[in-house]
């Protein structure tokens, strides 16, 4: 449902059959979602879609708009297919990328997704095939996360088949890195509870380091990513040991 808000916070409308084929979903989900978000009186519907109210829908910056769309629902499209098996324990950081996963595995049934993540959160909650979990902990406006200790105690006592994070960097040697320290931490405390650690980002974050860190790249066994990354890296983190994925 979040790219149906942002769809409309861009254009002011859209069309079912436009949504439903980027999203590779069923016009007739599409128009159950319409319905969900007329119910909470963020749009109106129309024949053939639904038209902004005008009360706006406001997500953060980062959010909002979105470098590298298309590239980030490839990596999605690839990352959706690591999850195999029913009642799957699906982790998600949050993030746009990851935003982009979680509407990848929408549909699937007998999934369990636990995320810190109120936006995807959101999109998920209405799934009766999903199960969801989400954390408790501090709210970040600037992401839609909740942080902190509550986040982290939660995710101390879950279990991770799989766990999907986004990064605002990725390099050998400042392992994955994120703006916000706190957020590191939580991130952190998230994929220690998994299996296995696959990064979604697209090519614009590798060889990048941002503030924190959120964990060494000894942690990842697979990075999934765009042709446009910085090829030198990509070799370098090959030779760490990670399975580097491009799409």
């Amino acid at each position: 449902m979040g790219l149906i808000l942002e769809e409309l916070a861009g254009g002011g409308s859209v069309g079912v059959a436009d949504i439903a084929a980027k999203l590779g979903v069923s016009t007739a989900s599409i128009r159950r979602d319409l319905r969900l978000l007329e119910e909470q009186r963020l749009l109106s519907r129309t024949h053939g879609g639904a038209v902004a109210n005008t009360t706006a829908y406001e997500l953060p910056l980062r959010y909002k708009g979105g470098r590298h769309k298309d590239e980030k629902r490839r990596i999605a499209l690839a990352a959706a297919t690591r999850v195999d098996g029913t009642m799957a324990t699906v982790g998600l950081t949050g993030g746009t990328t990851t935003t982009e996963v979680a509407r990848a595995l929408a549909e699937r049934a007998d999934l369990a997704v636990v995320t810190n993540a109120l936006n995807i959160a959101a999109e998920l909650a209405l799934r009766p095939n999903l199960k969801l979990i989400v954390t408790g902990g501090t709210a970040r406006a600037e992401s839609y996360e909740l942080v902190g200790p509550l986040a982290e105690s939660t995710l101390g006592d879950l279990n991770l088949d799989i766990a999907f994070v986004g990064v605002d960097g990725i390099t050998v040697d400042g392992g994955l890195t994120t703006y916000h320290e706190v957020e590191a931490q939580t991130n952190r405390a998230l994929i220690a509870r998994a299996q296995r650690v696959i990064v979604v980002a697209d090519g614009s974050k590798v060889g990048r380091r941002a503030l924190a860190r959120i964990c060494e790249v000894g942690a990842v066994h697979e990075l999934i990513t765009t042709g446009g990354a910085e090829a030198a890296e990509l070799g370098r983190l090959r030779a760490a040991g990670i399975t580097v994925t491009t799409v």
